[in-house]
């Protein structure tokens, strides 16, 4: 399995980054696109690995993850391309596997050196940065280039995003039948926290 290295930086000004990104020659890959994914469970149940299939608007991946810890390095995945969104799901669930999840996020792609550079807008929270890179070093200098305090970086899936601005748990992000651009849904706007 190959480790995914990245880093996430919360609640960032998009205009300011989109600035950052050109003013040092990064390069845009992909403007900002709808994407769709559905999450599955794993067949044993554990609660840090899943299946995803993911729309990308130019291509579509089939994903394996294991969230090992919340670590530059704790996350660990095989990602191969798929002809077909809609077959890759029948596959999935043809294995008996269950579905969790129907999710959708914006994804806007820039290219640094060697590191990816991803501004992520999912629903009901603010937009992020992610770096992946394939070495420590790369996300380190990258986020140094972009003014970024490695200190501040969070690690792993998004559920820890959504928790820092509400009161639940990573498992009930988890397990959200549908994460869409809708409305707060008043369930969740209530366990808003109060800081945002």
């Amino acid at each position: 399995m190959q480790t995914e290295i990245e880093a996430k930086f919360t609640d960032i000004d998009v205009a300011a980054t989109r600035a950052g990104l050109r003013r040092v020659g990064a390069e845009l890959l992909q403007a900002e696109t709808l994407m769709r994914r559905r999450v599955y469970e794993h067949p044993t149940g554990k609660e840090n690995d899943w299946f995803r299939v993911r729309d990308e608007g130019n291509r579509v991946t089939m994903s394996y993850k294991k969230l090992e810890d919340r670590t530059l390095h704790g996350t660990k995945e095989i990602v191969f391309e798929v002809p077909s969104f809609d077959d890759a799901c029948r596959f999935l669930e043809a294995a008996h596997v269950r579905f969790v999840s129907y999710q959708e996020t914006k994804r806007e792609t820039w290219r640094l050196g060697g590191a990816d550079i991803t501004i992520d807008t999912w629903p009901w929270i603010p937009t992020f940065l992610e770096i992946e890179a394939p070495t420590e070093e790369g996300v380190r200098a990258t986020a140094e280039a972009l003014g970024l305090d490695m200190a501040a970086a969070t690690y792993g899936s998004v559920e820890n995003v959504y928790t820092a601005h509400y009161d639940v748990t990573e498992t009930e992000v988890c397990d959200w039948p549908e994460i869409t651009f809708t409305h707060v849904p008043a369930w969740l706007a209530a366990k808003r926290n109060q800081k945002n």
